[in-house]
């Protein structure tokens, strides 16, 4: 859902063991929103990496836009669509442009949240693929500062020709959840994860575990 007006600094973190190769790898990006009205939500974001024994470095700056396309609370499923364009620091991979459908529904004290994503990188100096992949989540609504369920999300290969099942990266574990309001309508909003399954890497299914997190600052 989108908040006309609302203002929000973004910190987000992952990290990533792989146990059937030396690919461990983390990420962590930090990003600047804005609600221009009851549809539009957009944040930049600048982006930083870190591969298997080397330094962490600037990765990419990412535009991303959120629209809500359905009125808050009218229909029993919320709609939207997300388009994200990123310009990484390696000119050589051209820039990635990230586009798809956003769903939530409410069950009860439930929420769930399903997303379909295609990825494509253009004027990048090899050529490349639109692939697919997907976001799942569920978390029951315990209190306003704590909630908990779970998070999921997998990689499935070209958006047209999924990869064998071996191949594909499917992760999923236990999630917290929570909203901390403060002074003059500023607010904490946390979320962490705990996934474990596999991360497809160059096409080849990989065992491993990510832990994730993110801290919004609302104001």
């Amino acid at each position: 859902t989108v908040e006309p007006g609302e203002r929000e600094i973004d910190f987000k973190f992952g990290t990533r063991n792989s146990k059937d190769r030396n690919n461990d790898a983390s990420a962590a990006s930090i990003g600047l929103g804005y609600g221009v009205n009851e549809h539009w939500f957009t944040e930049v974001y600048l982006k930083y990496a870190r591969g298997s024994g080397g330094p962490t470095e600037f990765d990419a700056i990412e535009w991303e836009n959120r629209f809500q396309l359905t009125e808050t609370g009218k229909y029993p499923l919320e709609v939207g669509f997300l388009i994200e364009i990123e310009r990484p620091q390696d000119r050589s991979e051209g820039y990635e442009l990230k586009w798809g459908p956003l769903f939530q529904t409410d069950i009860g004290k439930t929420q769930w949240n399903a997303n379909f994503l295609i990825e494509r990188n253009y004027n990048a100096d090899t050529p490349s693929h639109a692939t697919a992949y997907y976001q799942l989540q569920g978390k029951y609504r315990y209190r306003r500062e704590f909630e908990f369920g779970f998070q999921g999300s997998g990689d499935l290969g070209r958006w047209d020709n999924w990869y064998p099942a071996r191949n594909q990266g499917h992760r999923f574990g236990p999630a917290v959840f929570g909203k901390l309001s403060l002074d003059n309508k500023h607010a904490l909003k946390y979320n962490a994860a705990y996934l474990m399954g596999k991360n497809s890497i160059d096409g080849e299914g990989v065992r491993g575990n990510t832990f994730r997190m993110q801290l919004e600052y609302e104001f």
